[in-house]
Formats: C-alpha cells, structure tokens, sequence
C-alpha cells in the first residue's frame, strides 16, 4: 500500500496519507511533510525528540501534530527522518504520543527542497474509508 502521495496544486502542496490505522496514517503524514522539506535519505535519525498532544477530534489531533512539527523545525532547525506514533482514543479525547528521531538542518549535509511554513485547514480531512485512514493536508510554502 501506499503511504502518501503528492497532487498538483497552484500555491501550496497538497499531499494524502494513507494508513491501516491511525498511528500509521500520522506516521505517514509526517513522513509526507518531511518530503516536501528535505530528501529523506539525507536526515540520519540522530536526535530524538518526543511529545505528547491531546485533542478531542482525530483531524484536529493531526493538524496540531504537523503544526508541531514544523513548529520543531523552524525553532529547533530540525528534520526528522523516522516516527513512532501511537494515537490512542478515549471516551473524550485523542491522544498522541510521538517519537521523532532526526537532526538539526545542515545545508552541506541535507538536500532541501521548499519551507513548510505552516498546515493550512482549507480542504483539510481525515476520514476512514472501509479498513484504511487517510487524511488530506494543504501545506503553505
């Protein structure tokens, strides 16, 4: 199965994600959002970073867990190339656990391609369809 894939789109980028569940479908998306900043294979999975984050609707939930991460790289000057979420729903609430291993950003050593300055809601959505999750995100550049 595919993990995510890029659309054409006039001013920003628009990426799915795609996951069985939906520590996948969060793992992909930001496996997503790395790739429009920096090739992949460039970031060595160095640092660790964790948080945590709680939110009472899943979409709501991803929105803040991308904003995190780019939240981490522009104070942070951070790249992550390897996640583990875990996402676990209550009665209430959502709530994410992430592990996030990456450095900071070099320009002799990563190869980057366009600034994610922020997640943007227009379009934004996470839905489950029969037995996968995806989630459509809007990117500004």
């Amino acid at each position: 199965m595919q993990n995510y894939k890029f659309f054409d789109h006039t001013a920003d980028v628009l990426f799915e994600a795609y996951g069985k569940d939906l520590n996948e479908l969060f793992t992909n998306a930001a496996l997503a959002l790395q790739a429009i900043q920096v090739r992949q294979k460039t970031v060595s999975p160095k640092q660790k970073k964790t948080f945590t984050l709680e939110n009472t609707a899943v979409d709501m939930l991803l929105f803040d867990f991308l904003q995190e991460l780019v939240y981490l790289k522009d104070a942070d000057e951070m790249v992550f190339s390897k996640f583990k979420v875990t996402v676990k729903q209550t009665k209430a609430t959502y709530q994410l656990s992430a592990a996030c291993w990456g450095e900071k950003i070099s320009l002799k050593k990563h190869t980057l391609n366009v600034d994610a300055k922020a997640i943007t809601l227009h379009q934004f959505e996470v839905k489950q369809v029969k037995n996968k999750w995806i989630a459509r995100v809007i990117v500004d550049i």
